[in-house]
């Protein structure tokens, strides 16, 4: 029995009684581990547990009880699940239901039980285990590259500066993990650039930018994660480069157009000056305008010497030692002329050019007050030890080598010597007068004015008065009988040598030298001649306020201001305008210069403002056409030509002027033509063809016509010249009044004119206006009174007044002698053959008395019978019809003249070099002359 009980106790449990016996075993719990940690790849199922997953349980090794059947996961959305590998060993797995994302979560925290097999029978048998706790972390797979966070980056950087951070860029990268979403490095894509990069995405500079060279930069920029993954697209990063802030003036134009005529013009309307942040305490800005290459120094009126003087007061008596070369002012044909700008008249010297002035020329006498003016532009003379230059020099002509008096430079000196004989007083006086001035060698022109009352002798330079550092004293000169020499350009060396020659060259520029014995001339008048008429300008002086502080120079070309509020300083510089105040002013550049200085609380300068260049240009002004118009033929009878009256040339004169806006050159079609008013400067009158002989023929102005207005008359064989600043109109009046005279009828004969007026010393010059003037000899003009048609022009001509002057001049205004020839000639033939060669006998009288005497006074009716046609009845009444209307003319004439002769009785004529050819207009005393009948209108 003892033997069979194994047996029987395992075909006991092979009959399916081992559940009781189980039901015995199973005591115990499985037993796993409190805690795990473990790590899954991303994208991975499998879970790599420390340590290892696996269950014990003690009952084993009983079949059931001692087995491992199932794991549990617990917790809620827990993508993992445990399997058993092995029930006996209790051998697990954890694994991921699903793939893992990293990027969606990087760790997962549950709880896990074993479970063992129970008794076999039923799950219910089974015992679990206590509750584990499983940390899972999800590692991370390099699968996503860099991105940046902006596509294009922009910066701006100050040119000049090295820079530690321009700007910083960013990429980010998706993935989970510190390896693989961290950016460990940053490139720079473009080559040749003066940037890098470093691994934080911060970009600087390697070298210093100029904005001049290049303004903006492209580089392209890539980043890199720890995992060395490289972004799949770069980033754009545009860096532009600035100028250095440089304190300075801002907002205004290197150029400014200035039309004219268009009065006071802004030259820096929206400037403002930008201290880069630095604060200020004062700024102080000085302003030129710089026109020395303009004309003598500036825009001034261009007339001629004589005419400028005459404009601004001066008194009368000057003499231009420097007129332009002509026929009369042949001195100066020699010299070097510069012409310059706008019909200046510059003489040149260098060196090696004088003149000698004639002596017709020369003053005799100075006495105690003169002035000497002129203009000069001279500069530093060569050499260590500079020669004297001589502007001027009165100087013994022969024997003796004496200076009478002599305006030299010396080292940039000035010298006037004066020297009188001992005939002006015999004591010991100044002599040498030196002045020290910067003006004398800038290379720039000024207006020297020297004013002598002896003994004392001031200096003027462009108005402003000098006195000298260094006076000489020296006795009189010992009268002689010795000639003198007056120079300009160098000094007449006449004795003592032993060839008469010029020293003392003077090398520089001259202009309107000229000399005024018995007057000095006053201030206003110096600072009128050489005034300019363009400047610098302040646009509206009471909006400056009290903070800003102003002053001009004299010529108005500098201006300084200074203030202590930056924003009252941006005012007032946005004010400063240019004004031209002439009708045609010099087109051409002018140079504005600025210059600044600031100051600094506590210090005595801070900032440095760089200077302002700029440009003015004057615009060229609308060209003046000056057109003379009036009748260009003339037909007039002999016996006008012999009057006292004369004839007239230009009895309908009209002179206009016009312009074409916006055009100063060119006729642009249909475009508006304007007529303008403004002056002129001459007028000339001349012969076209041979000369006037002064014996036979003359042209002269009425006595009184030129009283009242600016101009100056000269008269010779080649004709007339008027001239003189002065209006239109006033031209007009004058030239009306010009008359010819002729009075040898036998060599009258046609005679043709030409008339041209200038404007600005002939920078602008009218037409030529011709005339000719036919001449009827005295039988032809009494044919023509029986047909009044063919009298028609002369009698046009004639119905303008005619004006006598003169205190004892005689009018005829009766009936002509002839009428009553005529009536005796109707009774009887033979009477009237008589009287004609009695006529033919006064003819010839009247011609040889005409040449030697010059002109007679003759009345409008003085006759010439020398083909006289016996016609009684219709010239009878025709010549009495003309002469009653020649009466009443000339009647209603005396009436007017006379009271012109009142004005014009202490008037004088301006020019008395030709008083044999004005010999009837100055002296008609006599009622006959010669045989000659005149009549006296006191009769009618």
């Amino acid at each position: 029995m003892l033997r069979l009980r194994p047996v029987l106790v395992l075909v006991l449990g092979a009959l399916g009684l081992h559940s009781v016996l189980a039901g015995k075993v199973n005591k115990h719990k499985p037993w796993i581990e409190t805690s795990y940690h473990g790590v899954i790849v991303e994208n991975l199922d499998t879970v790599l547990l420390d340590p290892p997953l696996v269950a014990l349980d003690k009952d084993a090794p009983e079949p059931f009880a001692g087995g491992i059947c199932a794991f549990r996961v617990l917790g809620q959305d827990i993508p993992f699940e445990a399997v058993v590998l092995n029930r006996t060993s209790g051998e697990g797995v954890l694994r991921a239901r699903d793939p893992v994302d990293c990027e969606t979560r990087r760790e997962y925290s549950f709880s896990i039980q074993a479970y063992d097999c129970g008794t076999g029978d039923s799950a219910a048998s089974r015992k679990k285990s206590h509750k584990a706790t499983v940390h899972i972390q999800v590692d991370d797979v390099n699968e996503f590259p860099p991105v940046f966070g902006e596509p294009v980056y922009h910066a701006a950087v100050t040119e000049g500066k090295i820079y530690d951070s321009i700007l910083q860029v960013e990429a980010t990268d998706r993935d989970c993990s510190p390896q693989y979403s961290q950016i460990c490095n940053y490139d720079i894509v473009t080559p040749g650039t003066p940037f890098a990069i470093d691994r934080n995405g911060n970009i600087r500079n390697t070298e210093r930018l100029s904005y001049d060279k290049q303004r903006r930069y492209k580089i392209m920029v890539t980043a890199f994660d720890c995992g060395q993954q490289r972004a799949r697209e770069n980033a754009l990063v545009r860096i532009d480069v600035k100028p250095a802030c440089k304190p300075g003036w801002q907002g205004w134009n290197k150029r400014v157009d200035y039309e004219p005529g268009t009065g006071s013009k802004q030259l820096f309307p929206k400037m403002h000056l930008d201290t880069c942040d630095e604060p200020v305490s004062s700024v102080r800005a000085t302003v030129e305008l710089q026109t020395s290459h303009i004309g003598k120094g500036c825009d001034r009126e261009t007339y001629s010497e004589n005419s400028l003087q005459k404009l601004c007061g001066a008194a009368s008596g000057s003499m231009d030692l420097l007129p332009a070369p002509s026929s009369t002012t042949n001195w100066t044909a020699s010299l070097l002329t510069d012409s310059g700008r706008d019909s200046d008249l510059i003489f040149r010297f260098e060196g090696w050019q004088a003149a000698n002035i004639p002596d017709l020329v020369v003053p005799q006498n100075l006495t105690d007050q003169f002035t000497i003016a002129t203009w000069m532009k001279h500069g530093p003379s060569p050499g260590l030890r500079a020669e004297k230059e001589t502007l001027l020099c009165n100087s013994d002509k022969t024997e003796m080598n004496r200076h009478h008096y002599a305006l030299s430079v010396h080292n940039c000196r000035l010298v006037f010597l004066l020297r009188r004989d001992f005939t002006q007083g015999g004591t010991f006086r100044p002599a040498e007068f030196h002045w020290k001035l910067e003006q004398i060698c800038d290379k720039e022109w000024h207006y020297y004015v020297i004013n002598v009352e002896s003994p004392r002798v001031a200096l003027f330079v462009d108005g402003v008065s000098y006195e000298p550092y260094l006076v000489t004293d020296d006795w009189p000169i010992h009268p002689s009988q010795i000639d003198e020499q007056l120079t300009v350009g160098a000094c007449w060396q006449g004795g003592e040598v032993n060839t008469p020659r010029f020293t003392q060259y003077f090398r520089g520029s001259l202009s309107g030298l000229t000399i005024r014995p018995g007057r000095i001339e006053n201030q206003r008048v110096i600072s009128c001649l050489q005034a300019c008429k363009e400047g610098l300008d302040i646009s509206s002086l009471e909006s400056l306020g009290g903070g800003i502080k102003f002053h001009f120079n004299p010529a108005q070309s500098i201006l300084v201001m200074e203030g202590d509020d930056l924003d009252s300083i941006n005012a007032a510089l946005s004010k400063v305008s240019y004004i031209n105040s002439r009708q045609f002013p010099t087109p051409g550049l002018r140079r504005l210069h600025i210059t600044t200085t600031a100051q600094c609380f506590g210090e005595d300068t801070c900032v440095s403002i760089p200077d302002v260049e700029a440009v003015l240009i004057v615009l060229p002004p609308a060209k003046p056409r000056i057109t003379i118009s009036g009748t260009g033929r003339l037909i007039a009878p002999v016996n006008d030509l012999q009057g006292p009256a004369g004839l007239p040339l230009f009895p309908d004169l009209h002179i206009t002027s016009t312009v074409m806006p916006g055009d100063s050159d060119t006729t642009a079609p249909h475009a508006s033509i304007l007529e303008i008013l403004h002056n002129l400067d001459y007028c000339d009158v001349l012969l076209v063809g041979e000369e006037l002989n002064p014996q036979q023929e003359s042209l002269q102005l009425l006595p009184g016509a030129l009283l009242g207005k600016h101009l100056d008359v000269t008269n010779s064989s080649s004709g007339i010249s008027i001239y003189g600043v002065d209006s239109m109109v006033h031209y007009e009046q004058v030239i009306r009044q010009v008359r010819y005279y002729h009075w040898n009828p036998e060599a009258i004969r046609d005679r043709k004119f030409r008339l041209t007026c200038s404007e600005l010393n002939g920078r602008y010059t009218s037409n030529e206006f011709n005339l000719e003037v036919d001449v009827l000899q005295s039988a032809g003009y009494q044919q023509h009174i029986g047909h009044m048609a063919a009298q028609a022009p002369y009698l046009r001509a004639v119905q303008h007044p005619v004006m006598i002057h003169g205190p004892n001049m005689a009018h005829s205004t009766g009936p002509p002698p002839a009428a009553t020839v005529v009536i005796v000639m109707c009774i009887a033939a033979l009477v009237v053959i008589v009287v004609l060669g009695v006529y033919r006998i006064r003819a010839a009288q009247q011609d040889s008395s005409m040449n030697e005497e010059g002109r007679g006074k003759r009345g409008w009716t003085d006759w010439d019978d020398s083909a006289l046609t016996i016609t009684v009845n219709p010239m009878e009444s025709v010549q009495e019809q003309q002469g009653a209307a020649e009466e009443e003319g000339e009647q209603d004439e005396e009436e007017e003249d006379g009271e012109d002769m009142e004005e014009d009785v202490t008037s004088t004529e301006s020019e008395d070099s030709d008083d044999e050819e004005q010999g009837v207009a100055r002296s008609p005393r006599e009622g006959k002359r010669n045989g000659h009948v005149e009549w006296n209108n006191c009769t009618y």
